[in-house]
This record gives structure tokens, sequence and C-alpha cells, in this order.
């Protein structure tokens, strides 16, 4: 099974789980918070702000695409300090060490 087989429906569950967790947003953020260079935009986004507007257009563009995904990172560290006192965010962490392990 290729990796886009394998990350697509784990970026669909990512999704769901942070609609389950009222932390989807509907407004994108201004265009000067998407440009940020620091890594996961920790100075102008949230975690979950990166992953829904920066993360996952980005792999669900290059899977629809076809174009080569990309491997050997690991997000999942990042995001298991950032939400450390969040117990409500451990399934979501879950899915990006599954995420993770598929682009491996």
């Amino acid at each position: 099974m290729s990796r886009s087989h394998v990350l697509l429906p784990l970026l669909n569950q990512l999704e769901q789980a942070l609609k389950a967790l009222n932390i989807w947003q509907d407004t994108p953020p201004a265009q000067e918070k998407l440009m940020s260079s620091e890594p996961f935009a920790i100075d102008t986004m949230t975690p979950s702000e990166w992953l829904q507007w920066i993360f996952m257009p980005k792999m669900l563009w290059l899977i629809e695409q076809q174009q080569p995904l990309p491997s050997g990172f690991s997000i999942t560290p990042y995001f298991e300090e950032a939400w450390k006192e969040q117990p409500e965010m451990h399934d979501i962490v879950a899915l990006l060490k599954q995420i993770d392990e598929a682009c491996a």
C-alpha cells in the first residue's frame, strides 16, 4: 500500500478529531500568520492552527497532485510538548505519531 493510501485516512481522522474538540476553525488566519518562518509557526499560530492551515493542506495537496511526500520527519515531539498538560489532545498526538510512522 502506498504512503498516500495510508496518509489520506489519517489526515481525515485528524480533521475529525480537531472538529470533535471544537478547535477546527472555519475562518483562515490572517495572511501574515501564514507567513511565519519559525518551525510550526510558533510565533504566529497555535499548534492546532498550524496543523489545520499549514500541515494538512500541504500534505493533501501533495497527495492530490501525486507529488513525492516528505519522509523522515517527526512532528509528534513538538505536539507532545505543546499539549503535555492537555490530556484531551492525546488522541490527536497518537494520530500524529501514526503520520510520522507512515512517513518514516
